[in-house]
């Protein structure tokens, strides 16, 4: 394959401007306030460099009035601005526009066995919050696409029509409280669903499952990313939320999950349910928790199920104050519950840790009756506060990789380090979950420090046998989204295969699409794909074979 990027493509351009679509709307708002009769219904934009048509749009048409990033109604009147928030600005800030970019540029040569697509999901508001309290976690979901067939890559996003989305967008302006929280809620919407759909996005069952820990799946549709709605399993699963992280087994191809909170605002309550590989709910119990924690992700093994229950604590009452309902308090002692796959709920056995936290595990696994689990641990919750509202410490808010080996009849935790560097959204072959494996990947960078803004520039592979690791960085100012594992075939080896991620080019503010040899991912990419805008940081993706 000839090499596609733009110098190649177009050898007498001086210099590329970075394509920002999304400013498209504030262009149209100033040109239309400035000579409506002049430049007509019609805006077209040019990107000079490509010699292409990029958007051609009738801004007399309510569809756009209604989905651009400013109300045009009066020409004059502008949407209120964002606050300065951390999580409102950079790269974090929203992409306020959808799209597609079809045949995106590629320099390198997308591997021949390679076709399917790679969907990533993160938070993304469509207006400015209603309270001082915005949370990253709580921006409308953003499914991002990548379809990759025959050597070419299409893209495109789409918001996840979830209630919260369509009434706000009905009205112009956000209208639920932060989690939905009522305090700060629109009257005219207390008590309606506010779910986000914004922390992942998996396929099970040929169902594209768009996930939000406080809510039922909402599910999309491959390829267009047209909004379906929710998928409640026929109204059979136990709790009515379900983790953002569930797991499927490779061996039976059952997806195995658990909601936290459920019946209420904070409550210790906990359901597990199991869904065959056919999508049908075979297993749907609740349980009680040590009390009302943040369960984000959980542990899954050939025999074992483990809940993680540690102090970042839920609480109405705080949200009833105007304080973050979510807060750390180290106080409290953390709690593993363990149970065996084929055992009556309750029988879970509860196992007493030291206060940490856990957003992700890599996998986890049995050997000679303990659990081995590798985790990107923390010292301290990072991004919520004390439960009195003081800031957490900066210098405990950072994740190492770490192997827990939990012995239940002992009920003990060893825990060792794997990795020494801050770490985070570690992933594996998925063909070997809750197995005995080798190889993982996850995002990294050397040492967290005050004003990073929690962004990760290195990709890490680590191989559990050897302790051998590589790394791939192209720069401080390149920031990496969560790599995702390829395998080159069904059958191919652990650990043959790609690894692909998103990476936000600050000094262009844009993003390219990266695969990398799984093996070798400190050598040259074997790709990059060039988005003509940025991807906002987001959480989790799946790869999504066709």
């Amino acid at each position: 394959m000839t090499h596609t990027g733009r110098d190649g493509q177009f050898p007498d351009a001086q210099s590329v401007e970075s394509v920002r679509l999304e400013h498209f709307a504030a262009q149209t708002d100033q040109l239309i306030a400035q000579a409506p009769t002049v430049i007509g219904p019609w805006f077209c934009h040019i990107d000079s460099v490509h010699k292409t048509n990029i958007v051609a749009v009738n801004i007399s048409d309510p569809a756009f009035r209604r989905t651009s990033s400013h109300r045009l109604q009066e020409h004059t009147e502008m949407s209120a601005p964002y606050p300065r928030h951390p999580h409102l600005q950079g790269n974090y800030a929203p992409l306020r526009m959808e799209a597609d970019a079809p045949d995106l540029i590629v320099r390198g040569e997308i591997p021949k066995d390679m076709n399917g697509a790679l969907y990533r999901i993160g938070p993304n508001p469509q207006f400015p919050p209603r309270d001082g309290n915005h949370h990253w976690f709580a921006g409308d979901g953003m499914v991002h696409g990548f379809i990759i067939r025959d050597g070419k890559v299409d893209y495109r996003n789409r918001w996840v029509r979830t209630n919260k989305f369509n009434v706000e967008r009905e009205a112009g302006a956000a209208l639920f409280g932060t989690f939905g929280n009522p305090m700060t809620t629109e009257q005219s919407v207390v008590g309606q669903d506010s779910g986000l759909a914004n922390t992942n996005i998996v396929c099970h069952a040929g169902r594209l499952l768009a996930l939000e820990e406080g809510h039922p799946p909402f599910e999309m549709e491959g390829g267009t990313l047209d909004s379906k709605g929710y998928h409640d399993f026929g109204g059979k699963m136990a709790g009515g939320r379900m983790t953002a992280h569930p797991k499927v087994d490779p061996e039976t191809g059952e997806m195995l999950f658990f909601g936290y909170s459920v019946g209420g605002y904070f409550t210790d309550q906990v359901s597990f349910n199991v869904v065959d590989a056919s999508g049908q709910i075979t297993r749907a119990e609740t349980f009680t928790a040590p009390y009302s924690s943040m369960i984000h992700d959980f542990f899954v093994t050939r025999d074992h199920v483990v809940f993680p229950v540690l102090p970042l604590t839920g609480s109405l009452e705080r949200a009833m104050q105007g304080k973050s309902p979510f807060a750390w308090e180290p106080d409290k002692s953390g709690w593993l519950g363990v149970l065996r796959r084929d055992a009556p709920i309750e029988t879970i056995h509860w196992i007493e840790v030291p206060p940490s936290y856990v957003f992700h595990p890599m996998n986890a696994f049995d050997e000679n009756g303990r659990i081995l689990v590798d985790v990107a641990r923390y010292e301290a919750a990072p991004l919520f506060p004390h439960a009195d509202g003081t800031p957490g410490d900066p210098e405990l808010a950072s994740a190492r990789m770490m192997r827990w080996v939990i012995d239940p009849s002992a009920s003990s935790v060893v825990e060792s380090e794997l990795d020494d560097r801050a770490a985070e959204f570690p992933r594996f072959d998925e063909r070997f979950a809750g197995l005995n494996y080798r190889h993982g990947w996850f995002a990294g960078v050397q040492r967290r420090s005050r004003g990073d803004k929690g962004n990760w520039t290195e990709i890490v592979h680590i191989d559990l046998n050897s302790g051998k690791r590589s790394v791939w960085q192209d720069g401080e100012a390149h920031h990496v989204s969560e790599p995702v594992f390829v395998p080159r075939s069904d059958d191919a080896i652990e650990g043959d295969g790609w690894v692909m991620f998103t990476v936000y080019r600050a000094e262009e503010n844009r993003s390219d699409l990266v695969i990398l040899n799984a093996q070798d991912v400190g050598g040259e990419p074997v790709a990059v794909c060039e988005v003509p805008h940025r991807i906002p940081h987001g959480f989790h993706g799946n790869w999504v074979s066709a």
